[in-house]
């Protein structure tokens, strides 16, 4: 019996201990109603634009700033550049090809501090992650200014630029010449709903 009761003592510390790790770990909401995720294509016509539908999420599983996780998904679908006629033809399968690839998804890997914290000073951060555009998934780099940080509510803003033809971007719009690069840039309102404030180098 004493032999038994040892045996379920590992499965009985890690029911009481998992909960408290867990407490431990901050947690974020990110709110697409006052954040945006905008696009800029240098062109002979300006084609900016944005999407009104998106979600992102960022998770820890401790306050160490590495163990983070920033998530984006967008409804590619949801483009609006002002202009239905580059609407439509940006949701084609010669850009977006919502009708096969309906997302737009960014996967952090990797989350560097990359200036000091100084109080009431913005922060340097830089993300690597996982981007995929039409089903084609490259490592790409986003690169964030935050204000706010370890204050439970912050605002990051920051770019990510990649080559449009590099995941099958090959479209054209009739009398518009269209560049390759394509600048992403993301100003995100995050608050911090529960758990300690995430650890950042001073």
């Amino acid at each position: 019996m004493k032999t038994r009761c040892l045996a379920l003592l590992p499965f009985v510390a890690a029911a009481l201990l998992t909960p408290l790790s867990l407490a431990q770990a901050p947690v974020f909401e990110i709110a697409p109603v006052s954040s945006q995720v905008v696009f800029n294509v240098k062109s002979s016509v300006s084609i900016v634009g944005k999407f009104d539908k998106w979600d992102s999420t960022l998770k820890f599983t401790s306050t160490d700033i590495n163990t983070g996780v920033l998530d984006i998904k967008i409804d590619a679908a949801s483009v609006d550049t002002g202009s239905g006629m580059k609407n439509d033809k940006l949701r084609s399968k010669d850009f977006f090809d919502v009708a096969h690839d309906p997302y737009i998804t960014f996967h952090s890997t990797k989350i560097i501090q990359t200036g000091p914290a100084v109080k009431g000073q913005p922060v340097n951060f830089e993300i690597d992650g996982d981007f995929t555009i039409r089903g084609v998934t490259k490592p790409e780099k986003l690169t964030l200014v935050v204000n706010g940080a370890g204050t439970g509510s912050a605002e990051a803003k920051g770019t990510m630029a990649f080559d449009r033809k590099d995941y099958g971007i090959n479209g054209s719009i009739p009398f518009i010449k269209i560049a390759d690069r394509v600048e992403v840039t993301v100003d995100l309102k995050a608050k911090r709903v529960s758990g300690p404030p995430v650890a950042l180098t001073q």
